[in-house]
């Protein structure tokens, strides 16, 4: 049976910091909703956007798979397996801590902010080597059709990460259909709207509203405006 878990912007944890402006789609550091823990293996969604010059100091992290998608600025990157990068608008990052790694993560132009998606996801294997890949996309793939940017093959489309998750994103002009089929059975779909007003299984969503949707294999996708939107299909148990 279908099952739809609607998450409006506005519900979303907020911590302002100044430097930081951080929304939490699930429970994170001190925002706590014991009904916002987790979507399947998606353990966190966090909307940032960071002044010029500031960012996070070096900080760990283990076994978990972490993705970050910059959408506006870049985003200055360093960690304790060698990695120097810097990842734009386009880009997608993912680390996969395993093991255990430390990284910073930093606005390197002070006239301008930097907006990123970082997302957790829990693993499909615990203890792994810690890697890093980053790649660059083109964004114009994604207009008026699902652009895949995930997958758990390293030969396929986008970056690869432990586990049997595939993201999506689509760049839609008003009034285009679509229909996603579920990758895996026994997986879900958290679909973010990063703009615009789309309707996905009869919900209508507007710009930062998300829903999670399991229990089915198809989803009917239509943008009412031009919108763009994340779709991650990921497994319910893991």
């Amino acid at each position: 049976m279908e099952n739809i878990v609607l998450h409006k912007a506005e519900t979303r944890g907020n911590a302002n910091h100044g430097w930081l402006n951080a929304y939490h789609s699930f429970s994170f550091a001190s925002w706590y909703n014991p009904d916002r823990i987790q979507f399947g293996a998606l353990r966190v969604l966090n909307d940032d956007t960071i002044a010029g010059g500031m960012g996070f100091g070096t900080h760990p992290h283990d076994n978990m798979e972490i993705i970050t998608i910059p959408l506006e600025g870049d985003l200055a990157h360093k960690d304790s397996m060698g990695n120097t990068e810097i990842i734009k608008n386009g880009d997608v990052q993912v680390m996969s801590a395993g093991t255990g790694i430390q990284h910073s993560e930093f606005n390197p132009n002070a006239d301008q902010q930097t907006k990123l998606l970082q997302i957790w996801l829990f693993p499909n294997k615990r203890n792994v080597t810690p890697r890093y890949q980053q790649i660059t996309l083109d964004v114009a793939d994604r207009h008026n059709k699902l652009s895949q940017i995930l997958s758990p093959n390293a030969d396929d489309e986008g970056v690869w990460i432990h586990q049997d998750a595939w993201f999506n994103m689509g760049n839609f002009d008003s009034g285009i259909e679509t229909e996603y089929k579920i990758k895996k059975e026994g997986n879900g779909v958290y679909a973010f709207i990063l703009k615009g007003n789309v309707t996905i299984n009869g919900q209508e969503l507007n710009t930062r509203d998300a829903v999670g949707i399991s229990g089915t294999d198809t989803l009917n996708i239509k943008a009412n405006t031009d919108a763009e939107f994340l779709l991650m299909d990921i497994p319910m148990n893991y």
